[in-house]
């Protein structure tokens, strides 16, 4: 049986993004980045996000379509992201994916965007191929969400440990906006920290040895404690060192709590997954932990490490392919293991 053919689109937070995948393999993804409309103000504005994903959601599906060299009536299934993420913004792509359900007779299928980037290290196209969706640990790092997962296979998850205050992505995006390095702060930090020292500042590392949780809210604390003793860094180095400090206290929490995951589960993989994951310093240190330890390390390429839709695609298309019912159901606050969600053998 050949590999379904979906259509996918995202629009969960502040990028408009379709894709055409068949199965894994990516044949087309489209992206249109929100960064400009929200940079003057430092991060997302809700409103704005949702005008622009309004404005965007047409061009973004009809140029995926192209792109896969596709038609609507070629496609096997529609999906979109239906949560989490910001109410407005989802409802964008619910209703543009609904219209277009209603209008072809496809089944549509709603994908949790936590699910999607699961699936985001599996995806394949002409350059890569992350392999199949097989029992793993996932480090889900991104904006909005730090979590880690035990995946047992399609539909079967179970979080292990998230954050109780600022997910990773959003302390990077904080302490940029502290150091007034611009939105958004996490590519930022992580170019200036690979010349910096990471021993400069001895920054804690928050419940580093406690069980599989996170908290980062008091790192960002304790660089803003450090900037107001010492003033805001008056030398490139200086500025390189508090990013490097910033990074390794970062780094160093998910690292250790990944392989608590690992050696809790007993699960022989690591998957790692979300906007974070693209971060130099973080797949440097998780790569050294793999070769350390002795286990098979999967990173999401950086192309699809941020939010996009062939991720979305994908775990659609195996859930089509597994037999699995459509559904929908708007939920901006669910999490991945709501029974909701679960495949039922």
């Amino acid at each position: 049986m050949p590999d379904p053919l979906v259509l996918a689109i995202e629009s969960s937070c502040d990028e408009t993004a379709a894709a055409v995948c068949e199965g894994r393999r990516v044949r087309s993804s489209v992206v249109a980045t929100q960064v400009e409309i929200h940079r003057p103000f430092g991060g997302i504005v809700p409103e704005l996000a949702s005008r622009a994903h309004l404005a965007s959601v047409t061009t973004v599906v009809s140029r995926a379509l192209a792109d896969g060299g596709v038609a609507l009536a070629d496609l096997d299934a529609l999906a979109v992201t239906d949560g989490p993420g910001l109410v407005g913004a989802l409802l964008v792509g619910v209703m543009a994916a609904r219209g277009l359900a209603t209008a072809t007779g496809l089944p549509l299928y709603g994908i949790h965007h936590m699910e999607g980037h699961l699936f985001s290290v599996s995806l394949a196209d002409d350059r890569a191929d992350g392999g199949p969706f097989v029992p793993h640990v996932a480090l889900l790092v991104s904006g909005g969400h730090t979590e880690l997962v035990d995946v047992s296979g399609l539909g079967a998850y179970r979080i292990l440990g998230a954050t109780r205050d600022d997910a990773a992505g959003e302390a990077f995006d904080k302490v940029a906006k502290l150091l007034g390095l611009g939105y958004p702060g996490g590519p930022v930090i992580d170019r200036l920290a690979a010349e910096g020292d990471p021993a400069a500042v001895a920054f804690p590392r928050a419940m580093i040895d406690d069980g599989l949780d996170f908290s980062f809210s008091g790192l960002k604390t304790a660089v803003a404690v450090h900037v107001d003793r010492h003033g805001p860094p008056r030398t490139r180095k200086a500025l390189a060192d508090l990013c490097a400090s910033f990074q390794a206290a970062v780094v160093d929490v998910l690292v250790a709590k990944a392989l608590r995951a690992l050696a809790t589960t007993g699960r022989g993989r690591l998957h790692v997954a979300g906007g974070v994951a693209a971060n130099g310093g973080l797949r440097t240190a998780l790569a050294a932990a793999a070769r350390r330890h002795g286990f098979p390390l999967a990173c999401a390429e950086r192309r699809y490490c941020g939010d996009n839709a062939a991720m979305i695609a994908a775990a659609a298309a195996a859930r089509v392919a597994a037999g699995v019912p459509p559904s929908l159901h708007v939920t901006p606050n669910e999490g991945l293991d709501s029974p909701s969600r679960a495949v039922v053998p």
